[in-house]
């Protein structure tokens, strides 16, 4: 009986899912795909606690940890807690954008902020770039991310690699004639 009652409430649960997608358009259009050991839900709180190596996917999104709570009100997910001794995000932006990866110890992202606060040995990446401290925010809808430290003595502290950006090659006329030229010729007087 009562596996037939949490079976029940994980389909309206992924049911509702679909809101889920941040970026690409095609992700709101994939199935959702949650595999975990084992699965709780309240249907007067909303709330589905999953454990034990958790995975979450819908299209280019992936959401992984130890554990996953998803808060539902009504019909509509507000939000999703990953944690893990290190829980991780990933998605693609943008169909010509790297994939953005975002790790932390509790990942709390908000559907309807869009916005992923992470903590405790926070870092988000996207291709050669990124941040890391003790708590990030990443606002999905402005693209941006705040990092803080951690305010203790010894405390972790923001860091933040960003590589320069490739110059466009630009074509003079002594740079065309050299490469229209074979190497034999170039260096033959």
């Amino acid at each position: 009986m009562l596996i037939n009652v949490v079976k029940k409430s994980l389909c309206v649960s992924l049911l509702c899912l679909p809101s889920l997608a941040l970026a690409l358009p095609e992700d709101a259009r994939q199935a959702i795909h949650i595999t975990a050991d084992s699965a709780t839900r309240n249907d007067k709180t909303g709330i589905t606690i999953y454990s034990g190596d958790v995975i979450l996917t819908q299209g280019s999104m992936k959401i992984t940890g130890k554990s996953l709570e998803l808060r539902q009100t009504g019909t509509t997910v507000s939000s999703i807690i990953a944690k893990g001794s290190l829980a991780q995000f990933q998605q693609r932006p943008a169909a010509d954008k790297e994939i953005t990866h975002a790790y932390g110890k509790v990942l709390d992202y908000n559907i309807r902020t869009k916005e992923l606060e992470i903590t405790g040995q926070a870092k988000v990446s996207q291709g050669p770039d990124s941040f890391s401290g003790n708590r990030i925010i990443y606002d999905m809808k402005k693209s941006t991310v705040n990092a803080f430290s951690d305010n203790s003595s010894k405390g972790e502290r923001v860091q933040m690699i960003i590589q320069p950006k490739a110059a466009p090659e630009t074509v003079t006329p002594e740079t065309k004639d050299a490469s229209e030229s074979p190497i034999g010729e170039a260096n033959s007087q």
